[in-house]
């Protein structure tokens, strides 16, 4: 029996995940970045925040000691419910504070010219 692929996590700026992206699918596999603006630790749903976009994180399976205000990287699948705000099942987090947040995101505009070039 062939186990399932795993994809590795489209590296995505809150900012252009929206609905006409190619990237807002329901399973979408994600790489996101963002400050820590809110934990819920009954839920285990964290928020994260760059520039004036925020996701909602499930965090179930991530075991991480989560600080408001610190920044986080998360891989996962993007879950899309009917009217409800979309949500990423992560998999996989990390924190990465010390992150230059401004040269991440010209770093990802850089990648995305160079491949469409390619």
């Amino acid at each position: 029996m062939a186990s399932p692929v795993i994809s590795s996590g489209a590296l995505i700026i809150l900012e252009d995940l929206k609905p006409s992206s190619p990237h807002y699918q329901d399973g979408a596999s994600l790489r996101v970045t963002g400050k820590l603006e809110e934990y819920n630790v009954e839920t285990a749903v964290a928020v994260i925040a760059d520039g004036n976009a925020t996701l909602k994180i499930d965090t179930q399976y991530v075991m991480l000691q989560y600080r408001l205000g610190s920044i986080y990287q998360f891989i996962g699948e993007l879950r899309l419910e009917s009217d409800i705000e979309p949500i990423l099942k992560a998999r996989v987090g990390s924190n990465v504070d010390g992150i230059d947040l401004n040269l991440y995101r010209q770093s990802l505009k850089l990648l995305k010219e160079f491949q469409l070039s390619n």
